[in-house]
Order: structure tokens, then C-alpha cells, then sequence
């Protein structure tokens, strides 16, 4: 008797850890096309494998991809409801364009405007600093992981263009209502569509092109369609990965830190890094191959480019008080990452 006491006491014992260890708390990161996508390839998949590493047993990021949850349930393919799919907890973070629902983020058309930065490092960091101060409306139910800009925009048609001319009157997609109404000043007609969307409208003829960044233009299939790439000095298009606010707040102390500490910085850092090496690869790509055409324009197109987006952003500065605030918010901090960068380069 004393023996089989003993042994169920050893069982019991080694059964115990089993018993008490809690499973890590899951969160759903939700990303509305496939996982062969640039933004999930470099900064969606290492942010998330990043903090299951640091929080290990404590919380674990689920990733996925396509809009589809495992096993038949969906979380969303729809870019511009992602936003949404977070509030109502469908998903706990989600990639969003802020560009596609204007009216929750009212205050992003001050990071949208052409001619405001020189490259994409000076957009990521300008939009990310801003967005932490707290000034741009929209963010407050939210954590902010990464806030990002495409940069440099360009313009991709499938029908044959040379000139600055050649593109008036012609159907362009477009980011954001910022970036259509400096295009409609130049006689494009502008159409807000998803990344996600435009392979399918350019090749049913519904639009003639698209403005995007070159390594995107690879990355969602809108290169197989367009042959003819105009390198316009069009302006950023900002996006965001965003978790619920209160679904992080929470979270065990641990958990937070962990996700704070692969956010913001971490994030603007390999996104700078990534997408700067694929962007110049893929203009090198454009570049090399025959049955394409990049367009260079002259100095008088580009004047004229120029004026014309200073008089969009003039028309907005001068729309609100508010609108002036935010512009010179978004100057002193572009002022300082400049300012950043010739200090780095005298060391």
C-alpha cells in the first residue's frame, strides 16, 4: 500500500507542471493579401516572430496572411475595412492603408502631399514621429506598431505614354484623396482603389495605370500589365500595422514590452533598410529590361509638376487653422531628420 501511495505521489508531481503552466495569451495579426507580399515578407513576418521569440510562453502572435483564419473562417481580404476588423476585435492588429478611410484619420492628408520629402527614410520617420505625438486624429483606439510611408510614388500605365501630356486625361489609381487632387490639377482623373485591386481594374481596362512605388509595383503583380513608367515626384503614401488599444493594454506587462520594444523605431529601421535596397533593385530592373520604357522628365515638366502641387498644398494650408498646425508641425519635423542626417554625415 505504502509503495502505490508513493508512486501515484511521484505521477501526481510530474504531472503537476503540466497541469499549471497557462498557454501563451494568441493574438490574430490579420494581412489582407498573400504572404509573398513585401510589407508581410519584411516587416509584418519579423515583427511578429520577433516578439513570439522575446514573450515566449507569455503571449504568441498568430499570423495570417490572405484575410483567411484557419481553419475556414475570414478575417478580412477588404484593405480598407481592416480598420475596422481591429475596433471590433475580429482581429487584434491588422496592416492599414489610413488613405482608403479618410474620414477616420482625417489628419493624414499632411503626410500625403508631393514635394514634401526628399526619399522614403525622411517620410517613414516623419510619419512615425508625428503619429506618436499624439497630433494626427484617427489613432487614439489604437497601439501604433509601425507607421510607415511608400515612397517614391510613380506613375505605370499600360497605354504607351512619353510626355507629361501623354498622361492628361488619362485614369489613374491613386493612394489617397491628397494625392488625386495634386493629379487632377495636372488633368488626371484620380480613382482611390486598393493595392490589392488594381492588377484586375489595369487589365479590364477600368483604369489606365497606377500610381505606386516600383518595388509594390513587383510585388502586386501590376508589373506583368504596365510597360511604361513615368518617375514623377509624386508624395508618400502612408500605412500603418495598428493593434486594438485595449486588447494591448491588456496584455501582462511582459507581453507589452515586448511588442513595444520591435514597434515604432525597430519597425521604421527595417523598413527603411528593406524597401530602400528592393526599391533601387527594381528601378534597376525597370530600367534593364527592353520592353519597357522609363520616363524621365525634363526640367520643364518637372517645373511645372512643382508649381502645381504647391498650389494644392497652398489651397489646404490656408483651408483650416488646424490644417496650417499640422504643416508646420510635419516642416519642424522634417527639419530635424534632415538636420539628423547631415549631423551623422559630419561623424
Amino acid at each position: 500500500m505504502t509503495n502505490a501511495i508513493a508512486r501515484w505521489v511521484i505521477i501526481a508531481f510530474a504531472l503537476f507542471p503540466i497541469a499549471t503552466v497557462a498557454e501563451p495569451i494568441k493574438l490574430k495579426m490579420a494581412y489582407f493579401a498573400s504572404d509573398r507580399e513585401p510589407p508581410y515578407i519584411s516587416l509584418l513576418k519579423p515583427f511578429a516572430d520577433a516578439v513570439n521569440q522575446e514573450a515566449r510562453g507569455i503571449i504568441e502572435i498568430d499570423q495570417y496572411p490572405g484575410g483567411v483564419l484557419d481553419p475556414g473562417g475570414v478575417l478580412g481580404r477588404s484593405l480598407s475595412r481592416q480598420p475596422q476588423l481591429v475596433l471590433d476585435g475580429v482581429a487584434d492588429m491588422a496592416w492599414v492603408n489610413p488613405g482608403l478611410t479618410p474620414d477616420r484619420f482625417p489628419d493624414n492628408d499632411v503626410i500625403e502631399f508631393p514635394g514634401l520629402f526628399r526619399d522614403l527614410r525622411e517620410a517613414t520617420l516623419v510619419y512615425m514621429r508625428v503619429v506618436a505625438s499624439g497630433a494626427l486624429r484617427g489613432y487614439e483606439d489604437f497601439f501604433v506598431i509601425a507607421a510607415i510611408a511608400n515612397f517614391p510614388l510613380m506613375i505605370h500605365t499600360r497605354p504607351p505614354i512619353r510626355s507629361l501630356g501623354d498622361l492628361r486625361g488619362k485614369i489613374l489609381r491613386v493612394n489617397n484623396v491628397i494625392e488625386g487632387s495634386a493629379l487632377k490639377a495636372i488633368g488626371i482623373t484620380p480613382v482611390i482603389l486598393p493595392v490589392n485591386e488594381l492588377a484586375l481594374a489595369i487589365g479590364r481596362g477600368t483604369i489606365d495605370g497606377a500610381t505606386m512605388p516600383p518595388n509594390a509595383l513587383f510585388g502586386f503583380g501590376v508589373s506583368r500589365i504596365t510597360r511604361f513608367h513615368y518617375v514623377a515626384p509624386l508624395g508618400a503614401a502612408p500605412v500603418a500595422l495598428l493593434m486594438n488599444r485595449k486588447r494591448f493594454e491588456s496584455l501582462p506587462k511582459a507581453g507589452q514590452d515586448a511588442i513595444r520594444k520591435y514597434s515604432g523605431e525597430w519597425t521604421a529601421a527595417r523598413y527603411i533598410e528593406t524597401f530602400d535596397a528592393k526599391s533601387i533593385q527594381a528601378m534597376k530592373d525597370l530600367r534593364s529590361d527592353p520592353n519597357r520604357q522609363v520616363i524621365t522628365p525634363p526640367q520643364s515638366e518637372l517645373d511645372t509638376l512643382q508649381a502645381t502641387f504647391q498650389m494644392v498644398l497652398e489651397r489646404w494650408r490656408t483651408e483650416s487653422p488646424r490644417n496650417l498646425e499640422l504643416l508646420k508641425l510635419v516642416e519642424a519635423e522634417i527639419a530635424k531628420v534632415r538636420s539628423e542626417r547631415r549631423s551623422g554625415d559630419l561623424q
